[in-house]
């Protein structure tokens, strides 16, 4: 009898495995994809309230490394100048601040909360004012396309779905703050960059009324290879940002002036770093 049983119901074949292999693939694939369809579009709507649920989650870790100090308030107050250029839209009920973190890494973030986190790291590698404007302008860019919460929104929705599929019992809580954690690393889309860097020119362009220094850091990093900078791991290459932005400063036809030297307080940051 079971020799009978056996034969009528042979064990799959390899080929069969694999079809239903790549049928779960395709499946998960298509949830992904739908994730991000639904994140992309959907992102417009979170109210400010949300983001800043979402901000108590997240900015407390990099508050705790970061130190009042003269630098921090320098940075602020070049943001603030660069705000009053903002559109309308941008500005509205916003209260956009820098974190100043006294590390090596050359990095800055965009966080949920209208918080930008700026390395001392990165500082070091500037040298004037008008490029660091740049680098605080493309961060605003972020927030402006929402891109913070696009990306945190993507993992959120992607760890809850993936944890319901397979049954994992995590807490929500849980998988709220691996999602919300995942930003430090998170990489935007070239797409994302290109609007970032657009933005961050705009606004260059709307403080000093010419664009000296916009292109000035990328191409400084570009001319360091194998130098470990946490800022290239999740933006497009140097060289390339450098001639996409000398390519929209010729179509704008926007004017080179002279930079203005780095605020005296970011100039020696060597004993802050650590």
């Amino acid at each position: 009898m079971n020799e009978e049983f056996s034969s009528r119901n042979p064990p799959p074949s390899n080929r069969q495995l694999l079809i239903l292999l790549a049928i779960f693939v395709g499946f998960i694939t298509a949830i992904i994809y739908i994730i991000w369809l639904l994140v992309s579009n959907l992102v417009w709507l979170i109210p400010p309230q949300v983001e800043q649920q979402l901000a108590a989650v997240v900015t407390p870790a990099y508050e705790q490394l970061a130190q009042p100090s003269p630098a921090q308030d320098s940075l602020n107050q070049l943001l603030d100048r660069l705000e009053t250029k903002l559109p309308v839209a941008n500005n509205t009920k916003r209260n956009y601040r820098v974190l100043y973190i006294p590390q090596n890494t050359v990095n800055a973030l965009a966080l949920p909360g209208d918080l930008i986190v700026v390395y001392a790291g990165l500082i070091s590698h500037v040298k004037s004012e008008n490029e660091l404007m740049m680098i605080l302008g493309h961060e605003l860019g972020h927030f402006t396309n929402r891109d913070h919460l696009r990306g945190i929104g993507q993992a959120l929705l992607l760890k809850f779905t993936l944890a319901t599929i397979f049954g994992e019992n995590g807490r929500l809580s849980g998988i709220i703050a691996s999602a919300v954690e995942s930003v430090s690393s998170a990489q935007y889309s070239q797409a994302q960059e290109r609007k970032a860097d657009d933005f961050g020119l705009m606004l260059l362009q709307a403080t000093y009324e010419h664009v000296a220094g916009a292109t000035d850091f990328f191409a400084r990093i570009d001319r360091q290879p194998g130098m470990d900078f946490a800022f290239l791991a999740s933006h497009p290459s140097p060289r390339n940002r450098v001639d996409r932005l000398n390519r929209l400063i010729k179509e704008h036809r926007y004017q080179m002036g002279k930079t203005n030297p780095l605020p005296a307080a970011l100039t020696n940051l060597d004993s802050l770093t650590r």
